[in-house]
């Protein structure tokens, strides 16, 4: 007889749940990375389940494979000793003036300039310092009767005077009733000089090294980079030209140049002056910086040259000034901010105690951004240490980390906005914030223009929709210049209402003062004696 079949249909439910148990328990493991591939939450059950992942998304985005941290390796305290040992006074000279006629213009205190070039929002810059460091490095702008300095330390996005040319122009016009203009840093050699459109230089005989490739310099040369990023050995009779432009105003209006060198052996030196006056000096043997400081009515262009100990010698550059405003551009390719660490703190502090820079403005972090990468802690506490390294080398001038520009990627539906760029600037602001810095956001004041689609479009930036262009670069110097002028603004303000309250409170002073006079002087008068004879 056959057996009855057995019915199994009421196990499917059993299935059925285990299946949806399996599935949930799933859902509940977290993104995970096997050999380098990153693997998603599986939440099969979404619309029933939510996850907040960002945590985890942003931690597992990490950057430690962005960079090598051993390359922002630097000790501060070893910075710190260096620097106090180098800088010790020194039994030779280490300037030396060629000092031609000039007029003597009076320089006078400036009025901050109310224009405002980029007539949309304006982009404020934050600060974040105790004392408002913005604040006095704009009562510096305004008050100066001597050269006020910024260094604008970047990388390629500044290349070539992009950026800083209009930056520099712009306040030169604003406060240019100290008289002067010029084009700032220029290397004393360097294959990119072609490249910059608001001097001319022309070198020869010299062999130059950039900080990026520093391992393939000799090593007296390695050793003694200064933040421009090019150090250049002479062969005997090198000579570098440069000329002043007429790319942008106040350029060749220079009555200032000095051109900064180290001369370990005596050497025998030779300047030229707008190519008709000549003038030699014989510089003793030192490791001190040196420089040679030109000045004249009109300084359109200068030579120097190497005649002699060019043993040791290492070439920096020249920086052509007037008694305005002066912008230094030390840009360095490819650099993210650690080529600052591989410079020699010591001459940074030479130069410095020679210059005296007001502001220092910090421009990286474009090539360290990746798509899909949010997490940039590791990169916020680099640029923490730059901040101190410059303030080290720099002592006594303000600091501003300028966040990244706008910058577009490719994808199925064209260019889009690089999805990590708010959260670079988050890092780069906390970064700030926990130095006492000032920070200022380059995307907000692309983006107030339409951003990095609107800029390509219209010619300002490349194709690569990464790098802005001279075009490009002048919208953003001009909005960078309104934000200046707006704390400038503050400043004037606030000094003319304390200046209006204390001449408010002038009467009321004198009286009180006359007050306490009377009631400490009447009654010791009162108190004396009356000796006048009797009748």
């Amino acid at each position: 007889m056959k057996a009855p079949e057995k019915d199994y249909t009421h196990r499917s439910w059993l299935a059925a749940a285990a299946l949806i148990a399996v599935l949930v328990g799933v859902s509940f493991i977290p993104p995970q990375e096997v050999l380098g591939l990153k693997l998603r939450r599986a939440n099969i059950l979404s619309d029933l389940l939510a996850f907040d992942d960002t945590a985890l998304t942003e931690e597992s985005a990490a950057e430690p494979q962005l960079f090598d941290e051993e390359e922002f390796h630097i000790d501060l305290e070893a910075v710190v000793e260096q620097i106090e040992a180098d800088t010790l006074p020194r039994e030779v000279p280490t300037c030396y003036e060629w000092m031609l006629p000039a007029d003597t213009l009076p320089c006078r205190a400036a009025v901050p300039d109310s224009t405002r070039r980029i007539a949309s929002a304006l982009v404020p810059i934050e600060d974040y310092s105790d004392s408002g460091l913005v604040a006095a490095f704009c009562d510096t702008l305004l008050t100066a009767r001597r050269p006020v300095r910024i260094a604008f330390l970047g990388d390629s996005f500044v290349e070539g005077d992009i950026l800083t040319a209009d930056l520099r122009e712009a306040l030169q016009r604003s406060y240019g009733n100290r008289p002067g203009g010029g084009a700032g840093f220029a290397p004393m050699a360097s294959p990119l000089t072609g490249f910059r459109r608001t001097i001319k230089t022309q070198a020869k005989g010299w062999t130059a090294y950039n900080i990026m490739q520093r391992k393939s310099a000799p090593e007296h040369l390695r050793n003694n980079f200064y933040v421009s990023g090019w150090v250049c050995q002479p062969a005997a009779g090198a000579s570098t030209r440069w000329e002043n432009a007429d790319y942008r105003s106040q350029l060749d209006s220079c009555t200032t140049a000095r051109v900064l060198f180290l001369s370990p052996q005596t050497s025998d030196i030779e300047v030229t002056l707008n190519d008709t006056l000549h003038h030699r000096f014989a510089v003793e043997g030192d490791a001190a910086v040196r420089q040679v400081v030109v000045s004249a009515p009109h300084v359109h262009s200068l030579t120097f040259k190497v005649l002699s100990g060019t043993e040791g010698f290492i070439g920096y550059g020249a920086i052509f000034e007037g008694r305005g405003v002066v912008v230094d551009n030390y840009s360095v390719r490819s650099n993210n901010g650690q080529a600052m660490f591989w410079t020699n703190p010591s001459v940074n502090a030479q130069i410095h105690a020679m210059l005296g820079y007001d502001l220092v403005i910090l421009q990286y972090g474009l090539n360290i951004m990746q798509a899909g990468v949010k997490n940039y802690t590791a990169y916020s506490a680099q640029i923490e240490k730059m901040v101190a390294y410059v303030r080290r080398c720099f002592p006594g001038a303000a600091v501003l980390v300028l966040g990244v520009s706008d910058r577009s990627v490719k994808t199925d539906q064209g260019f889009e906005p690089m999805d990590a760029i708010p959260h670079m600037l988050d890092y780069q602001r906390r970064a700030a914030q926990r130095t006492g810095a000032a920070f200022w956001p380059i995307c907000d004041a692309m983006r107030i223009q339409g951003g990095m689609a609107e800029f390509v479009k219209r010619g300002w930036a490349g194709k690569d929709f990464t790098h802005i262009n001279y075009a490009g670069g002048q919208r953003v110097a001009w909005a960078l210049a309104d934000a200046i002028n707006a704390e400038a603004r503050k400043v004037h303000a606030a000094r003319l209402a304390e200046e209006a309250r204390r001449q408010a409170e002038a009467p009321v002073v004198d009286s009180l003062q006359a007050g306490r006079i009377r009631r400490e002087l009447l009654p010791a008068i009162e108190s004396q004696p009356l000796n006048f004879p009797l009748p």
